[in-house]
């Protein structure tokens, strides 16, 4: 059962994992909690005077309700030979896709590998170029937090729907005549795998902590912007865990390498879930970003495009007004480094379904985040720094 609250004190023998941290006011707190520990922290909420409700009744009814889904679709690729978007894949099946993908478009599509994860998988990133050295670039990723399944096939319809428009979509055209789009899918590899045989609610790295237990980073709190301040946790067990030291995973240090080697990336969009957010820097600090006013009507603009499409109602601003105070941010990082148009996505719903979206919902949910996806690119293109 997952509870919304306005956040208490609750111990580690609760268990419980928070899908959401309580934040800014109006934003309530998402927690999922073990069958055991229910009447203990309904107790405790209680007390406090917390009002909750039950979004979720039965969690794994929806896992199980997933996996089927999967399962049927798995059969119908192999009898048509086609990579369904409309559903969850594998890592070995988004990776075989992605081969798929450069064969069919071989002038503009091809696959770089950046490293490799910690438990040596390699990290993989398609780039869109139509030629051309030391060119500008954009840089998405998805499936930092590899439970944030829709994250990961929003990133593979994004692939398809990239290098499907070039030379039939104007602004699709433009962005890849004038600039090179670096695309990683599964940012977390070995994470994401985990939540395919193991736990399908895991968040962190898979990497050994010296000393814990608990293994796994938070990849979104590992990089070197605040690094181990108040919005993150020195504790390893917990989801919130920043490392031993900023870049300390492979994953990371992978992306940061790779923009500090380009030299000429002009946008960071990384793509999480879930909360229907669009937000830009500063996490670590209240201090506003230097281009704050024009980050702000960027994303003012792609939302108001992004509601257009479903009329799915998004929140926009600076990571610590609009949610909380988070240390050791992707987006933190790349915009003191430079990299001005920085923005992360919080993609659907804002909590009836959490991480475990219906596969329903994935080409609606890349469909209208490809507007926003578009504002911002095109924005970028027309305002070169």
């Amino acid at each position: 059962m997952i509870l919304s609250q306005d956040g208490a004190e609750l111990s580690p023998s609760h268990q419980v994992d928070f899908w959401r941290h309580p934040g800014s006011p109006g934003h309530p707190a998402d927690l999922r909690v073990p069958f055991p520990s229910l009447q203990a922290v309904k107790t405790l909420l209680e007390s406090k005077g917390i009002s909750y409700s039950i979004m979720i009744e039965d969690l794994q009814k929806l896992l199980d309700e997933e996996k089927k889904a999967m399962a049927k679709s798995r059969r119908t690729e192999r009898s048509t030979s086609t990579f369904d978007f409309a559903s969850y894949h594998t890592i070995d099946e988004i990776y075989s896709w992605m081969d798929t993908l450069v064969a069919d478009h071989p002038d503009l599509v091809s696959k770089l590998q950046i490293g490799q994860s910690y438990e040596n998988r390699s990290l993989y990133v398609l780039k869109f170029s139509t030629g051309g050295s030391n060119r500008s670039a954009i840089w998405l990723d998805t499936g930092i937090h590899s439970r944030e399944w829709i994250t990961q096939a929003t990133g593979a319809w994004t692939a398809n729907k990239i290098a499907e428009e070039y030379g039939q979509d104007p602004s699709v055209t433009a962005i890849l005549d004038g600039m090179d789009i670096f695309l990683e899918i599964i940012a977390n590899p070995d994470g994401f795998a985990y939540t395919h045989s193991s736990n399908r609610m895991w968040r962190k790295t898979r990497s050994i902590n010296a000393g814990s237990h608990c293994v796994g980073v938070d990849p979104n709190r590992n990089w070197d912007a605040g690094f181990g301040g108040s919005g993150s946790s020195s504790n390893p067990c917990s989801e919130t865990y920043r490392g031993p030291y900023a870049h300390s995973e492979r994953e990371v240090k992978a992306i940061v390498d790779f923009i500090l080697g380009h030299g000429n990336v002009k946008s960071v969009i990384s793509i999480h879930s879930y909360s229907q957010m669009l937000l830009y820097p500063y996490g670590y600090k209240t201090a506003p970003a230097p281009d704050h006013q024009e980050l702000n009507e960027v994303a003012k603009k792609a939302v108001s495009d992004l509601a257009a499409v479903y009329g799915t109602k998004y929140t926009y601003g600076s990571i610590v007004d609009t949610i909380y105070l988070a240390d050791g941010t992707t987006i933190d990082w790349t915009y003191d480094n430079g990299v001005k148009y920085s923005f992360t996505f919080e993609l659907r719903d804002t909590g009836c379904y959490g991480f475990i979206l219906p596969s329903t919902q994935i080409i609606p949910t890349a469909t209208e985040t490809w507007a926003a996806l578009l504002d911002i690119m095109v924005h970028v293109l027309e305002h070169p720094y």
